[in-house]
């Protein structure tokens, strides 16, 4: 078999098996953001947080939960990272000094996971699991939970309550993430990713000197990593680390867990707006581009012109042999079209073209499917601007799912739309203008500036992957970068929860004759354009002076 088909072949066994889970997994999800009943570990949460889980929340109310919890997230984590010197079980790691603690704490907690650091040289067992796992569980939730909220504003009328943060917080965590983690995990392990508590201990000499790992609770961290979106591996060589992801079974296994809630959720959104059509359109959104990026980087990762890569029958450098190009490349784009950030191989050694797939992934928002929660979110506001735009088309005021999209709304969604490419794009800037950040470039010229671009553009969409060859543990980077992910994650939720706000106190507007069909392929075929054409407008520039420039000069 050749290593086009076997591509081909792991392509559509994970179509498959996202297939047969979508409808059952997102009318699951839509059971429990929709159930009037508490569980009984819930009530205990509740009580121990002083919450009332059956009070309604304006945006307001909510906003204000979403940043309260996050900001005691990340106190937490940055004191756990800087007193770890004193805590058992760290290996004997010392503390971490406070620019990359401030960096990994703002990381986990804005479901980012960016690692300017080793991880098996860092962090012990009580940063990584009682820190960083954790993270990796709510982070997830609170995406999960403001999708649901603009949902609601969505399918609600006449109020400007749009659910109970808390609440969707702990039904998140407690019903859908830890169970399916828990399974994940146990999976990992039969297929022999390391789960334990073990101290640091040499495996053998190598050129002259001795080679050194740890053990640690790598499934169960690896598991949520990737179902939460969230990113951040317990070794530096991420998701190509045996001990990670040991086997071409588990790296297809990893993807379909990247991909699962995203995906899903957008049947989540069709049941609760009551038109599961809705759902459809959007969830066929998602895949068009996804598979278009899959398609586009298999192309150009086996195709690519040059005698070298046409003896080895590919693009192989910086790939795990385990997996190949095929596994490599669905993986690349899995992870950077969702706010994961997990790589099983170095983006910075893909091709010119390859690499920018990876970058432009992520410039379009990460929306397709994006993230735990912010994937839906996104392409539900990329959906009222689609509906704006055939609204001027035609001369009327646009409608979605029965609501008129009117000054208020267009202003916050072209104000949600504008914050991230501000942020990759103004510190991108910053960093090549000043004399000592691009000191930390591995390569000059084009390369070099896609290593600082893709840097902020992951940073500020909240992915967490890196294009290697950066040294991004530098006061700068670390406090930047760290800047990026904090605003990137929390200004657009603003913005989400006070559309969803809106939204819910409108009166519902009934169908006309005049009325968008938003479930029809013509508007999916509308909303896929948008997306493109206004990510291309927006980032053409830079990636013209880095991966294009790249990519055509080779």
């Amino acid at each position: 078999m050749g290593p086009v088909t076997a591509a081909v072949l792991q392509l559509v066994a994970l179509i498959g098996a996202l297939a047969l889970c979508y409808i059952p997994f997102g009318n699951y999800m839509a059971k429990v953001y929709t159930s009037d009943k508490h569980w009984r570990v819930e009530k205990w949460i509740y009580k121990g947080i002083g919450a009332n889980p059956d009070t309604e929340m304006r945006w307001p109310a909510y906003l204000r939960g979403v940043l309260a919890f996050s900001l005691i997230g990340v106190l937490f984590l940055y004191l756990l990272q800087r007193i770890q010197g004193i805590l058992p079980g760290s290996l004997n790691f010392s503390s971490v000094n406070p620019a990359q603690s401030f960096n990994t704490a703002v990381s986990f907690v804005t479901n980012t996971n960016w690692q300017s650091y080793y991880g098996e040289q860092t962090m012990g067992h009580v940063v990584q699991t009682a820190g960083l796992a954790v993270q990796n569980f709510v982070s997830a939730a609170v995406g999960i939970a403001v999708a649901v909220a603009l949902v609601r504003g969505f399918a609600r009328s006449r109020t400007g309550e749009i659910g109970n943060f808390w609440a969707d917080l702990v039904r998140g965590t407690i019903r859908i993430l830890v169970p399916f983690a828990a399974i994940a995990a146990v999976v990992l392990v039969a297929c022999g990713a390391i789960q334990n508590f073990s101290g640091i201990h040499e495996v053998g000499q190598f050129m002259g000197g001795s080679q050194q790992w740890n053990g640690g609770a790598v499934a169960s961290q690896e598991a949520i990593k990737e179902l939460g979106t969230n990113g951040g591996g317990y070794f530096n060589a991420n998701s190509a680390h045996p001990f990670e992801n040991p086997t071409p079974f588990t790296n297809l296994f990893e993807i379909f867990l990247i991909l699962l809630i995203p995906f899903a959720l957008t049947r989540t959104f069709g049941v609760m707006v009551g038109s599961v059509k809705q759902g459809y359109a959007i969830l066929a959104t998602m895949f068009t581009i996804w598979l278009g990026f899959v398609a586009l980087m298999m192309w150009t990762e086996f195709a690519h012109h040059g005698p070298a890569l046409q003896i080895a029958g590919g693009a192989y450098e910086g790939k795990e042999v385990r997996f190949g190009v095929g596994g490599s490349s669905i993986f690349a784009v899995s992870t950077t079209l969702t706010s994961t950030g997990a790589v099983d191989s170095f983006h910075s050694s893909f091709t010119g073209l390859g690499g920018g797939i990876t970058l432009l992934s992520m410039m379009l928002g990460e929306i397709a499917p994006g993230g735990t929660g912010s994937g839906l979110y996104g392409i539900l506001i990329m959906a009222v601007i689609a509906v704006f735009i055939a609204g001027l088309m035609v001369g009327r005021t646009p409608e979605y799912l029965g609501k008129k999209i009117g000054a208020r709304e267009i202003k916050l969604s072209a104000i949600y739309i504008l914050i991230t490419p501000a942020l990759a794009l103004v510190f991108t800037a910053a960093s090549m203008a000043l004399p000592t950040p691009p000191h930390s470039m591995l390569n000059s010229g084009a390369h070099g500036f896609s290593e600082v671009l893709y840097a902020f553009t992951s940073a500020a969409n909240n992915n967490g992957s890196a294009f290697a060859g950066l040294n991004a543990n530098t006061d700068w980077f670390n406090t930047m970068t760290g800047l990026a992910m904090l605003f990137g994650r929390f200004l657009p939720m603003v913005f989400v929860l006070a559309l969803a706000g809106s939204l819910a106190e409108q009166k519902p507007v009934p169908v006309t004759a005049g009325t968008l069909r938003t479930e029809k392929p013509l508007f999916t075929g509308l909303l896929v354009g948008a997306i493109l054409i206004i990510t291309g407008l927006t980032y053409f520039p830079a990636l013209a002076l880095g991966p294009l420039a790249e990519g055509l000069a080779s």
